[in-house]
């Protein structure tokens, strides 16, 4: 995929949007998301599961694709995926930063460095089929909502 591609995803979205790309066969990771859509007031956050051509492009871009890839990533502020872009604890960190309020405070876990954070990701995303299942679909709490994730 190359950047006309890119460029077509981009257009779906305003100047500054901040992207989760999250595993959208994952029971805990599609909780998350729905998590994130009660609680993010300014209806900032936008998704797109990592199976997805959103994902998938984006990532391309980024010379991260993988067929397996199984981790979050964060992009603060997409479409300019040619810069900051966050994995792992420090995805899930950014996006509660991204949140505000009292979520905002957990960014301090940031002075931890990543070799003390990941292991516990990593233990999670292991075990996440087994403990949370893979996700059944089912409507979203609000009609709106539909329209913050991409393809």
């Amino acid at each position: 995929m190359g950047t006309y591609e890119l460029g077509v995803v981009a257009e779906i979205v305003s100047a500054r949007t901040p992207l989760l790309l999250y595993d959208g066969e994952c029971g805990l990771c599609n909780a998350v998301v729905r998590f994130l859509l009660r609680h993010d007031r300014r209806g900032n956050l936008r998704f797109a599961a990592l199976q997805g051509t959103t994902a998938r492009t984006v990532l391309e871009a980024q010379g991260l694709y993988r067929p397996d890839f199984d981790s979050i990533v964060f992009i603060p502020d997409f479409p300019q995926t040619d810069g900051l872009y966050l994995q792992r604890t420090d995805g899930v960190l950014g996006v509660l930063r991204e949140l505000g309020g009292a979520w905002r405070l957990l960014g301090v876990l940031t002075v931890l460095p990543r070799f003390v954070r990941d292991p516990f990701y990593y233990i999670i995303a292991r075990l996440r089929y087994r403990v949370f299942g893979v996700y059944v679909p089912r409507p979203l709490e609000r009609a709106e909502w539909a329209a913050r994730f991409l393809l």
